[in-house]
């Protein structure tokens, strides 16, 4: 059973666009009947608040003192968690600059500190290991990745084989599942098939 809350989260998600079916080639090259795209979500602050409360509660049987959103989509969302629930947050830059003090992280933390990773949507995983790796380089330990939303492709396998936890707001399931009740489409099959 989809518990009311997460049906509105995916029912708001589609009517701002950020669910929308077709044909569309994704990062990593597979192509996919779905895209998922939650830089949208920013536009819409009441949205921002609702992901955010729901993340924490995600979050709340997890052990850190530390939190990073995976560039550039998750920065707004653990902004938001810091911001409202006091947890000190690290900034992963994506590109390094030449000048100055040349930091993959910035922020003030200690070596061996925990921290959450959060991210938008995993669907490979590579995106999260690309903030993680730098964060374990620099001592700062990591366990746990919180996402809006799991696309069940291969992402827990890969975060899985370094050590870390994902726990998903929603899969993609329960998005069809919500969507196809909510009579979106008429048969969600036909959007599983190849183009």
């Amino acid at each position: 059973m989809i518990q009311l809350q997460t049906k509105k989260v995916i029912l708001d998600l589609f009517n701002i666009g950020s669910i929308q079916f077709g044909h569309f080639v994704l990062k990593n090259g597979i192509i996919s009947p779905i895209y998922i795209d939650l830089r949208r979500v920013i536009s819409f602050p009441k949205m921002v608040k609702e992901i955010r409360d729901a993340l924490w509660q995600l979050a709340s049987d997890l052990e850190f003192s530390l939190i990073c959103g995976v560039p550039y989509t998750a920065l707004p969302l653990a902004t938001a968690i810091s911001l409202e629930y006091h947890v000190p947050m690290l900034m992963r830059r994506k590109e390094i600059k030449k000048h100055g003090t040349k930091s993959s992280i910035e922020s003030i933390f200690n070596k061996k500190q925990l921290c959450l990773v959060i991210e938008d949507v995993i669907t490979t995983g590579k995106s999260i290991l690309e903030t993680v790796i730098p964060l374990q380089n620099l001592g700062v330990v990591v366990k746990d990745i919180c996402v809006v939303l799991n696309r069940e492709q291969t992402g827990n396998k890969t975060t899985q084989e370094h050590g870390l936890s994902v726990h998903s707001l929603i899969s993609i399931y329960e998005v069809l599942e919500v969507l196809y009740e909510e009579n979106v489409f008429q048969n969600v099959t036909c959007f599983l098939k190849n183009p």
